[in-house]
Protein backbone atom coordinates (compact mmCIF):
# COMPACT_ATOMS: atom_id res chain seq x y z
CA UNK A 1 0.00 0.00 0.00
CA UNK A 2 1.13 3.35 -0.78
CA UNK A 3 2.09 5.66 1.73
CA UNK A 4 -0.05 8.91 1.80
CA UNK A 5 0.83 12.51 1.75
CA UNK A 6 -1.40 15.90 1.58
CA UNK A 7 0.04 18.07 -0.96
CA UNK A 8 -1.56 21.37 -0.08
CA UNK A 9 -1.96 23.84 -2.66
CA UNK A 10 -0.82 27.67 -1.67
CA UNK A 11 -1.65 29.05 -5.37
CA UNK A 12 -4.07 31.58 -4.08
CA UNK A 13 -2.54 32.68 -1.57
CA UNK A 14 1.09 32.71 -2.05
CA UNK A 15 0.36 33.55 -5.74
CA UNK A 16 -1.06 37.05 -4.34
CA UNK A 17 2.28 38.19 -3.86
CA UNK A 18 3.33 37.95 -7.24
CA UNK A 19 -0.27 38.92 -8.31
CA UNK A 20 0.08 41.87 -6.12
CA UNK A 21 -2.97 40.81 -4.42
CA UNK A 22 -5.04 41.19 -7.54
CA UNK A 23 -7.18 37.88 -7.58
CA UNK A 24 -10.33 38.04 -9.13
CA UNK A 25 -13.53 35.97 -7.63
CA UNK A 26 -14.03 34.62 -11.29
CA UNK A 27 -9.98 33.72 -11.06
CA UNK A 28 -10.43 32.17 -7.79
CA UNK A 29 -13.81 30.14 -8.87
CA UNK A 30 -11.85 28.69 -11.71
CA UNK A 31 -8.43 27.60 -9.90
CA UNK A 32 -11.22 26.23 -7.17
CA UNK A 33 -13.34 24.05 -9.53
CA UNK A 34 -10.13 22.94 -10.94
CA UNK A 35 -9.05 21.96 -7.62
CA UNK A 36 -12.14 20.10 -7.02
CA UNK A 37 -12.09 18.15 -10.16
CA UNK A 38 -8.45 16.93 -9.36
CA UNK A 39 -9.09 15.77 -5.86
CA UNK A 40 -6.86 18.10 -3.80
CA UNK A 41 -8.02 17.93 -0.58
CA UNK A 42 -6.95 21.39 0.83
CA UNK A 43 -5.90 24.78 -0.97
CA UNK A 44 -5.12 28.11 0.53
CA UNK A 45 -6.69 31.58 -0.10
CA UNK A 46 -5.99 34.62 1.33
CA UNK A 47 -3.88 37.57 1.16
CA UNK A 48 -0.43 37.01 0.56
CA UNK A 49 0.56 38.37 3.68
CA UNK A 50 -2.93 36.13 5.49
CA UNK A 51 -5.91 37.47 6.70
CA UNK A 52 -5.72 40.97 7.45
CA UNK A 53 -3.15 41.83 5.29
CA UNK A 54 -4.57 43.44 3.19
CA UNK A 55 -2.86 47.27 4.16
CA UNK A 56 -0.85 50.26 2.73
CA UNK A 57 2.50 48.38 4.43
CA UNK A 58 1.69 44.80 2.74
CA UNK A 59 -0.45 45.79 -0.57
CA UNK A 60 -4.50 46.32 -0.34
CA UNK A 61 -6.37 43.36 -1.88
CA UNK A 62 -8.35 44.22 -5.24
CA UNK A 63 -10.86 41.94 -3.75
CA UNK A 64 -11.72 41.44 -0.36
CA UNK A 65 -10.29 38.15 0.56
CA UNK A 66 -13.49 37.50 2.67
CA UNK A 67 -15.68 36.97 -0.52
CA UNK A 68 -12.29 35.34 -2.15
CA UNK A 69 -12.68 32.74 0.54
CA UNK A 70 -16.50 32.32 0.21
CA UNK A 71 -16.14 32.21 -3.15
CA UNK A 72 -13.84 29.36 -3.65
CA UNK A 73 -15.81 27.10 -0.65
CA UNK A 74 -18.89 27.73 -3.07
CA UNK A 75 -16.71 26.07 -5.90
CA UNK A 76 -15.79 22.90 -3.24
CA UNK A 77 -17.61 20.02 -1.99
CA UNK A 78 -14.51 18.00 -1.15
CA UNK A 79 -11.73 20.20 -1.29
CA UNK A 80 -11.18 22.63 2.30
CA UNK A 81 -10.01 25.96 1.96
CA UNK A 82 -7.29 27.08 4.69
CA UNK A 83 -6.46 30.75 5.28
CA UNK A 84 -3.07 31.92 6.67
CA UNK A 85 -2.66 34.22 9.63
CA UNK A 86 0.22 36.30 11.17
CA UNK A 87 -0.72 36.89 14.84
CA UNK A 88 -0.20 41.42 15.14
CA UNK A 89 -1.75 41.08 11.49
CA UNK A 90 -4.54 38.93 11.47
CA UNK A 91 -6.84 39.21 14.38
CA UNK A 92 -9.62 36.72 16.04
CA UNK A 93 -12.27 38.68 14.56
CA UNK A 94 -10.45 37.83 10.88
CA UNK A 95 -10.20 34.23 11.68
CA UNK A 96 -14.04 33.58 13.06
CA UNK A 97 -15.09 35.92 9.50
CA UNK A 98 -12.63 33.28 7.53
CA UNK A 99 -14.62 30.30 9.14
CA UNK A 100 -18.08 31.53 8.48
CA UNK A 101 -17.20 32.39 5.02
CA UNK A 102 -15.96 28.67 4.68
CA UNK A 103 -12.52 28.06 5.93
CA UNK A 104 -11.83 24.99 7.21
CA UNK A 105 -8.14 24.85 7.99
CA UNK A 106 -6.20 27.93 9.59
CA UNK A 107 -2.40 27.78 9.25
CA UNK A 108 -1.05 30.11 11.62
CA UNK A 109 2.47 31.83 11.39
CA UNK A 110 5.29 33.31 13.33
CA UNK A 111 8.74 33.82 12.71
CA UNK A 112 10.59 30.31 13.96
CA UNK A 113 11.83 32.17 17.01
CA UNK A 114 7.89 33.54 18.39
CA UNK A 115 5.68 30.68 18.35
CA UNK A 116 4.66 32.09 21.82
CA UNK A 117 2.70 35.08 20.37
CA UNK A 118 0.46 32.37 18.68
CA UNK A 119 -0.68 30.62 21.60
CA UNK A 120 -4.14 32.43 21.38
CA UNK A 121 -4.84 32.00 17.66
CA UNK A 122 -4.14 27.99 17.96
CA UNK A 123 -6.61 27.45 21.18
CA UNK A 124 -9.11 29.99 18.94
CA UNK A 125 -8.76 27.86 15.61
CA UNK A 126 -9.18 24.80 17.47
CA UNK A 127 -12.72 25.80 19.35
CA UNK A 128 -13.84 27.26 15.77
CA UNK A 129 -13.28 23.42 14.81
CA UNK A 130 -10.90 24.44 12.37
CA UNK A 131 -7.90 21.98 11.35
CA UNK A 132 -5.35 23.98 12.97
CA UNK A 133 -1.30 24.46 12.07
CA UNK A 134 1.33 26.20 13.61
CA UNK A 135 3.76 27.63 10.22
CA UNK A 136 7.65 28.33 11.93
CA UNK A 137 9.02 31.08 8.64
CA UNK A 138 12.17 31.65 7.69
CA UNK A 139 13.22 28.55 9.37
CA UNK A 140 16.94 28.77 8.01
CA UNK A 141 16.98 31.49 10.67
CA UNK A 142 17.37 28.83 13.56
CA UNK A 143 19.59 26.42 14.64
CA UNK A 144 17.24 22.90 14.95
CA UNK A 145 17.55 22.84 18.75
CA UNK A 146 15.44 26.26 18.79
CA UNK A 147 13.31 25.06 15.88
CA UNK A 148 11.87 22.10 18.06
CA UNK A 149 12.01 24.24 21.25
CA UNK A 150 9.41 26.22 19.19
CA UNK A 151 7.71 23.61 17.15
CA UNK A 152 6.73 22.02 20.97
CA UNK A 153 5.41 25.42 21.83
CA UNK A 154 3.04 24.97 18.76
CA UNK A 155 2.23 21.47 19.79
CA UNK A 156 1.44 22.36 23.19
CA UNK A 157 -0.78 24.67 22.56
CA UNK A 158 -2.60 22.09 20.21
CA UNK A 159 -1.52 22.52 17.04
CA UNK A 160 -2.46 19.17 14.68
CA UNK A 161 0.30 19.87 12.53
CA UNK A 162 3.81 21.85 12.84
CA UNK A 163 5.39 23.08 9.72
CA UNK A 164 9.26 23.73 8.05
CA UNK A 165 8.96 27.11 6.46
CA UNK A 166 11.64 27.88 4.42
CA UNK A 167 9.92 31.64 3.36
CA UNK A 168 13.59 32.58 1.98
CA UNK A 169 14.20 29.70 -0.65
CA UNK A 170 17.50 29.28 1.64
CA UNK A 171 17.71 25.74 3.23
CA UNK A 172 19.83 22.91 1.18
CA UNK A 173 17.85 19.44 1.38
CA UNK A 174 19.91 18.26 3.93
CA UNK A 175 19.55 20.85 6.07
CA UNK A 176 15.83 20.13 5.03
CA UNK A 177 16.18 16.50 6.23
CA UNK A 178 17.85 17.59 9.66
CA UNK A 179 15.46 19.82 10.86
CA UNK A 180 12.33 17.67 9.63
CA UNK A 181 13.50 14.57 11.12
CA UNK A 182 14.15 16.68 14.45
CA UNK A 183 10.58 17.60 14.59
CA UNK A 184 9.19 14.08 13.52
CA UNK A 185 11.67 12.65 16.66
CA UNK A 186 10.19 15.39 19.31
CA UNK A 187 6.47 15.69 18.44
CA UNK A 188 3.73 13.55 18.10
CA UNK A 189 1.49 15.66 15.80
CA UNK A 190 2.17 15.51 11.78
CA UNK A 191 5.30 17.06 10.32
CA UNK A 192 5.11 19.51 7.23
CA UNK A 193 6.84 22.07 5.10
CA UNK A 194 6.81 24.65 2.73
CA UNK A 195 9.38 25.74 0.20
CA UNK A 196 10.64 28.44 -2.27
CA UNK A 197 12.51 27.78 -5.16
CA UNK A 198 15.06 30.79 -5.51
CA UNK A 199 18.17 28.41 -5.04
CA UNK A 200 16.07 26.07 -7.41
CA UNK A 201 15.87 23.73 -4.42
CA UNK A 202 11.31 23.74 -3.82
CA UNK A 203 11.84 19.90 -5.55
CA UNK A 204 14.71 18.70 -4.25
CA UNK A 205 14.50 20.29 -0.39
CA UNK A 206 10.10 18.87 -0.69
CA UNK A 207 11.50 15.31 -1.42
CA UNK A 208 14.07 15.49 1.45
CA UNK A 209 10.93 16.80 3.73
CA UNK A 210 8.70 13.40 2.85
CA UNK A 211 11.64 11.15 2.87
CA UNK A 212 12.47 12.39 6.38
CA UNK A 213 8.68 11.88 7.87
CA UNK A 214 6.42 15.25 6.84
CA UNK A 215 3.28 14.21 5.75
CA UNK A 216 2.26 17.96 4.24
CA UNK A 217 4.05 19.63 1.54
CA UNK A 218 2.71 22.87 -0.01
CA UNK A 219 2.97 24.18 -3.49
CA UNK A 220 1.67 26.33 -5.89
CA UNK A 221 0.50 25.61 -9.30
CA UNK A 222 2.67 26.70 -12.48
CA UNK A 223 5.25 27.73 -9.06
CA UNK A 224 2.99 30.78 -8.62
CA UNK A 225 4.42 32.29 -5.09
CA UNK A 226 6.75 34.90 -3.67
CA UNK A 227 10.11 35.33 -4.46
CA UNK A 228 10.98 32.30 -7.58
CA UNK A 229 7.55 30.47 -6.46
CA UNK A 230 6.66 27.55 -4.60
CA UNK A 231 7.38 24.07 -5.73
CA UNK A 232 4.84 23.04 -8.30
CA UNK A 233 2.26 21.33 -7.50
CA UNK A 234 1.20 19.58 -10.62
CA UNK A 235 5.50 18.56 -11.11
CA UNK A 236 4.97 17.10 -7.45
CA UNK A 237 1.78 14.81 -8.16
CA UNK A 238 3.87 13.04 -10.88
CA UNK A 239 7.30 12.92 -8.74
CA UNK A 240 5.66 11.57 -6.14
CA UNK A 241 3.29 8.83 -7.60
CA UNK A 242 6.62 7.72 -9.54
CA UNK A 243 8.00 7.76 -5.57
CA UNK A 244 5.60 5.71 -4.64
CA UNK A 245 3.54 8.25 -2.64
CA UNK A 246 -0.41 8.34 -2.72
CA UNK A 247 -1.32 12.08 -2.55
CA UNK A 248 -5.48 11.50 -4.18
CA UNK A 249 -4.47 14.25 -6.70
CA UNK A 250 -5.10 13.42 -10.25
CA UNK A 251 -2.47 14.25 -12.48
CA UNK A 252 -4.18 15.08 -15.93
CA UNK A 253 -6.98 17.40 -13.90
CA UNK A 254 -4.60 19.09 -12.12
CA UNK A 255 -1.78 19.73 -15.20
CA UNK A 256 -5.28 21.01 -16.94
CA UNK A 257 -5.94 23.48 -14.20
CA UNK A 258 -2.40 24.79 -14.00
CA UNK A 259 -1.61 25.18 -17.66
CA UNK A 260 -5.13 26.12 -19.16
CA UNK A 261 -6.41 28.38 -16.14
CA UNK A 262 -3.61 29.71 -13.96
CA UNK A 263 -0.91 30.37 -16.74
CA UNK A 264 -3.49 32.75 -18.20
CA UNK A 265 -3.59 34.96 -15.49
CA UNK A 266 -0.16 35.03 -14.55
CA UNK A 267 1.90 38.38 -14.71
CA UNK A 268 4.83 37.11 -15.86
CA UNK A 269 6.48 33.28 -15.68
CA UNK A 270 8.04 32.01 -12.50
CA UNK A 271 11.93 31.81 -12.51
CA UNK A 272 14.76 32.29 -10.75
CA UNK A 273 15.65 36.09 -11.58
CA UNK A 274 19.23 37.48 -10.14
CA UNK A 275 16.65 39.30 -7.85
CA UNK A 276 14.91 35.72 -6.61
CA UNK A 277 18.32 33.95 -6.40
CA UNK A 278 20.06 36.76 -4.17
CA UNK A 279 16.82 35.92 -1.78
CA UNK A 280 18.09 32.14 -1.50
CA UNK A 281 21.57 33.41 -1.06
CA UNK A 282 21.00 35.82 1.23
CA UNK A 283 18.36 34.61 3.40
CA UNK A 284 15.58 36.79 2.70
CA UNK A 285 11.78 37.03 2.76
CA UNK A 286 10.51 35.95 -0.38
CA UNK A 287 7.88 38.52 -0.85
CA UNK A 288 10.06 41.07 -0.68
CA UNK A 289 10.98 40.82 -3.86
CA UNK A 290 8.93 43.51 -5.80
CA UNK A 291 9.61 45.82 -3.01
CA UNK A 292 13.11 45.46 -3.68
CA UNK A 293 12.46 46.00 -7.62
CA UNK A 294 10.38 48.92 -6.67
CA UNK A 295 12.94 50.76 -4.28
CA UNK A 296 15.80 49.50 -6.72
CA UNK A 297 14.17 51.19 -9.70
CA UNK A 298 13.34 54.10 -7.77
CA UNK A 299 16.63 55.11 -6.29
CA UNK A 300 18.72 53.79 -9.15
CA UNK A 301 20.59 51.14 -7.26
CA UNK A 302 21.16 47.37 -7.74
CA UNK A 303 18.39 44.83 -6.80
CA UNK A 304 21.10 42.74 -5.11
CA UNK A 305 23.34 45.32 -3.25
CA UNK A 306 19.58 45.72 -1.41
CA UNK A 307 19.03 42.25 -0.83
CA UNK A 308 22.68 41.25 0.16
CA UNK A 309 22.48 44.03 3.07
CA UNK A 310 18.81 42.49 4.10
CA UNK A 311 20.24 39.09 4.64
CA UNK A 312 22.92 40.57 6.67
CA UNK A 313 20.54 42.85 8.97
CA UNK A 314 18.52 39.24 8.62
CA UNK A 315 15.22 41.34 7.92
CA UNK A 316 12.20 39.42 8.52
CA UNK A 317 8.54 40.07 7.15
CA UNK A 318 6.78 43.03 8.44
CA UNK A 319 9.70 45.08 7.75
CA UNK A 320 9.43 45.90 4.31
CA UNK A 321 10.19 49.64 5.01
CA UNK A 322 13.81 48.36 5.68
CA UNK A 323 14.13 47.96 1.69
CA UNK A 324 13.68 51.30 1.09
CA UNK A 325 15.52 52.53 4.00
CA UNK A 326 18.38 50.25 2.34
CA UNK A 327 17.63 51.47 -0.47
CA UNK A 328 18.45 55.37 0.31
CA UNK A 329 21.80 53.89 2.32
CA UNK A 330 23.35 52.70 -0.55
CA UNK A 331 22.37 55.82 -2.48
CA UNK A 332 24.20 58.02 0.21
CA UNK A 333 27.15 55.87 0.02
CA UNK A 334 27.69 56.33 -3.92
CA UNK A 335 26.40 52.32 -4.24
CA UNK A 336 25.14 53.10 -7.62
CA UNK A 337 25.79 49.77 -9.76
CA UNK A 338 22.61 50.30 -12.34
Amino acid sequence: MKQEITLLDVTLRDGSHSMRHAFTEEQVRQVARGFEQAGVKYFEVSHGDGLGGSSLQYGFSTVDELKLIEAASEECKNANISVLILPGIGLKEDMEDAKRAGAKMVRVATHVTEADVAKQHIHLGRNLGLKTVGFLMMAHMAPTATLVQQAKLFESYGAEIVYVTDSAGALLPHEVKEKVSALKENLSCEVGFHAHNNLSLAMANSMAAVEAGATYIDGSLRCLGAGSGNTQTEVMVAVFERLGYESGIKLFPIMDVANEVVAKFMPRPQEITGSSLMMGYSGVYSSFLLFTQEAAKRYNVDERDILLQLGKMQAVGGQEDLIYEVARELVAKNVITK
